[in-house]
């Protein structure tokens, strides 16, 4: 599909997030569907599925800490890694980080992310491609959502941010301690989300903000 932006206004809707409502997204609001509709694209490129077309738990709870508490980003440079639909990174704008960048592998997220920083009034840069393997962009803060589905994901994950926190980068995780979760990060905080009901396990899901490295 050559026009992702074109695909994402014509299969999801600008929707406030369950648990985050200041800010919309452009969100499917079936599962199977959107799926289905991208499956053949993403299996051909080696991608993942659509993240970019819901508000995941751990998104949601970062962003809701971010939002909570704007001088953890205030004046900062902001870089939110596997962004998906750029909720974080959003939320990094409007809390008001100097500059945010939003990284993801997927062409797909990469469109989202624009649309859904124009429809909020944030500038947000999306950066495409993996950074994992490559030394971390200089930033005062590194955030990433929802990373542990995968045990390789959250291993690599893990290893970029300990890379990023020894150039001195604080880092910021949202997640409802899914099952690849990697150990001996400090919790910050805990919500209660408000999930979609086919994405999770249920309708209402509790999930924490973890840090790593320094408190800047």
């Amino acid at each position: 599909m050559a026009d992702h932006g074109a695909f994402i206004r014509a299969n999801t809707t600008p929707l406030p997030v369950p648990s985050v409502p200041l800010i919309r997204l452009w969100q499917a609001s079936e599962v199977t569907p959107i799926w289905e509709m991208t499956e053949a694209d993403l299996a051909r490129r080696q991608l993942p599925p659509p993240f970019w077309a819901f508000p995941w738990a751990g998104g949601q709870a970062l962003a809701r800490y971010l939002l909570d508490n704007p001088g953890t980003v205030r004046g900062k440079t902001v870089v939110d890694i596997a962004s998906g639909s750029g909720l974080v990174a959003i939320a990094a704008a409007l809390a008001g980080a100097a500059r945010v960048v939003a990284n993801d592998i997927d062409p797909y997220s990469a469109a989202a992310i624009a649309l859904n920083a124009e429809l909020n009034g944030v500038s947000v840069t999306v950066e495409a491609g993996d950074l994992l393997a490559g030394p971390p962009m200089p930033a005062d803060l590194y955030l990433a959502g929802d990373i542990a589905y995968e045990k390789s994901m959250s291993a690599a994950m893990l290893s970029f941010f300990r890379r990023a926190a020894a150039q001195g980068s604080s880092v910021l995780i949202g997640d409802p301690h899914r099952s690849y979760f990697p150990e001996g990060l400090r919790r910050v905080a805990d919500y209660d989300i408000v999930t979609v009901a086919d994405i999770e396990d249920s309708g209402v899901k509790s999930a924490a903000v973890w840090a790593l490295g320094q408190d800047r």
